[in-house]
């Protein structure tokens, strides 16, 4: 019992987890405005707007950042996380998703006509994020950083 209450009572446990979820509540909410329908892959998946990537990281570290300081090794981790976490979803995960999109439609092409390639199940597209994504799951991830290690 007491590994639990540690674990709920770590605040950087804590304000990641939260980043984390309403990034994704927030990207399904959108997506139904956006689309005018629901897509429950939207409340796991990767991708779109805003970045539960960033939300995540930024969250880690406005709260690394406020518990323990900016000279903190604690900080100084997130940091370097953070960097590497935001700078991979703006790149190589982004072109993924821009691959899966001209793969997708190569095959679509194939089918209309009537080749012998097999249709494999079609690639996800959504796995990277626009510089802006990035940003807003940033700026959400300093929000919930800043109200969970004030709590």
């Amino acid at each position: 019992m007491k590994v639990i209450n540690e674990l709920f009572s770590n605040k950087i446990l804590l304000s990641a987890f939260c980043g984390w979820l309403i990034a994704q509540a927030l990207k399904t909410i959108l997506y139904i405005i956006v689309n005018k329908s629901f897509n429950p892959e939207r409340l796991m998946g990767d991708g779109g707007m805003p970045s539960s990537h960033s939300a995540t990281v930024m969250a880690v570290v406005t709260t690394s950042f406020a518990l323990y300081g900016p000279a903190s090794f604690e900080f100084a981790i997130a940091g370097v996380l953070a960097l590497i976490v935001m700078h991979d979803a703006m790149g190589v995960r982004r072109e993924t998703g821009i691959q899966a999109k001209v793969i997708n439609n190569m095959m679509d092409w194939f089918l209309k006509l009537d080749s012998d390639i097999p249709v494999e199940e079609k690639l996800k597209e959504f796995v990277g994020h626009t510089p802006m994504q990035v940003l807003f799951g940033a700026i959400l991830g300093i929000v919930v950083g800043a109200i969970v290690s004030s709590m």
